[in-house]
């Protein structure tokens, strides 16, 4: 998105894109929320203490990777071992409502679950110089979206645990992955877009 200020806290549509991601969970049909944990840069901390939610709020300090931030805000959680939680990209303002509930009911079922969008483009394996060996098939590959659910006590087991192995990760769910639990995918639409790009917040900013 280019430097300065986080895209996080960038105005969308009158407020920090943030904020306006939480509200989206809080809206009318949404699974209800208990409580809400957000990891922010120090420089942000006072700022997003001063938004107004209709749930609690623990504000803290994110850390130097993705995973030292979502460990920071699972550890902020009451303890609460059987809560399910949704951990939650900030960029991504359109979380869908029914696959939101899918996954929620797959909790009965497995340790973990995600949404993931089917990949709809023709798969290439390369080698490191970039010659094609082959194509794959497009069927069992979906690309990972969020939120990434599982039970309070599960998600801490496993940060605890990667963090004493040294174990990182991109995205939530392969922490579990990687202690053998197991873990549903939820078809998702591409509308639960990740704002990456300047065109991305061009094309979904609000008027």
């Amino acid at each position: 998105m280019g430097g300065g200020l986080p895209k996080q806290f960038r105005d969308w549509g009158g407020r920090p894109l943030l904020q306006a991601t939480v509200d989206a969970f809080l809206a009318p049909g949404m699974p209800p929320l208990a409580g809400i944990a957000l990891a922010v840069p120090e420089g942000h901390l006072e700022e997003t203490r001063s938004w107004s939610f209709s749930v609690p709020c623990w504000v803290v300090p994110g850390g130097d990777t993705r995973q030292d931030s979502v460990w920071a805000a699972l550890r902020a959680l009451p303890d609460q071992p059987m809560a399910p939680v949704m951990i939650h990209d900030a960029v991504r303002p359109f979380p869908p409502v029914a696959p939101l509930w899918e996954a929620l009911a797959a909790l009965n079922r497995f340790d973990g679950v995600l949404l993931g969008e089917p990949s709809t483009d023709t798969l290439k394996r390369v080698d490191p110089e970039g010659r094609v060996l082959g194509t794959e098939p497009r069927e069992p590959f979906f690309r990972a979206q969020t939120p990434q659910i599982a039970r309070l006590g599960t998600w801490l087991h496993a940060f605890r645990d990667a963090d004493a192995a040294g174990f990182s990760a991109t995205d939530d769910v392969a922490l579990l992955e990687r202690l053998g639990l197991a873990v549903r995918l939820i078809s998702s639409p591409s509308s639960n877009l990740k704002l990456t790009t300047p065109e991305d917040w061009e094309r979904t900013q609000p008027r």
